[in-house]
């Protein structure tokens, strides 16, 4: 088992009012699994994202990563965790402008601390790994949508991580680059690499492998997608 999600539930406090976002949510994620998160807006899943991925705490419940008690560790730890082992992908790519489709790429290996002269021949193998080696030396500028979620996508692997996040990745793309960057996840998860994306698009939600739907902070349905 990869991690391990139980009993969570998270509040927000609003003025002197307590607002539940997420209410008894347990859920687990093998190795290799292939998972979508499905919701409406408000309806906690990004939420739940940030909490998996170690940027925010439940107000209560228990997270297991590799068998290690998240909640128990410091923020340091936590930021170890964050480089080495959890990638993310984003809507809005979020891409240095000033930066190559490399140097973007190379960003993750400095903070894991990897080796400098190492960091380039790494990040290009990343980038031809999402079919972009041509592209290496192109500014975010010159690149199109679907080519600047695919950087993004070579940056959450370049340290070859248990699990990729990506909250709404074809979110910011044309019908086209949407279906080409979920090819590439389908053809990554085929290679061994642990996907978990949210989406409120159900086209994109059902080429998962699992669906889990959530609504108002609690799981309605998880269910095995043929």
């Amino acid at each position: 088992m990869l991690l391990e999600l139980k009993h969570i539930y998270k509040t927000y406090d609003i003025g002197a009012e307590e607002v539940p976002i997420l209410k008894d949510v347990s859920l687990s994620i093998e190795k290799g699994d292939y998972l979508a998160i499905m919701g409406p807006s408000g309806s906690g899943k990004s939420t739940l994202m940030n909490i998996i991925g170690c940027l925010d705490k439940p107000s209560s419940g228990e997270y297991l990563f590799e068998g290690r008690d998240i909640l128990s560790l410091s923020d340091n730890e936590l930021s170890e965790i964050r480089a080495h082992n959890i990638g993310f992908v984003f809507q809005s790519f979020q891409l240095l402008k000033g930066e190559t489709a490399l140097q973007n790429v190379m960003l993750p290996l400095s903070f894991a601390n990897v080796k400098k002269n190492l960091r380039a021949g790494i990040a290009e193998k990343a980038l031809d790994r999402v079919g972009l080696k041509e592209r290496m030396s192109f500014l975010p500028t010159q690149l199109s949508g679907g080519q600047k979620q695919r950087v993004a996508i070579a940056r959450a692997l370049v340290n070859n991580p248990d699990i990729i996040l990506a909250d709404e990745p074809t979110g910011a793309l044309d019908q086209k680059s949407g279906k080409s960057v979920m090819e590439l996840f389908e053809k990554l998860n085929s290679e061994g690499v642990t996907i978990v994306l949210i989406t409120h698009d159900e086209n994109v939600g059902k080429r998962a492998k699992k669906l889990l739907h959530i609504v108002d902070g609690e799981i309605l349905e998880h269910k095995k997608e043929a």
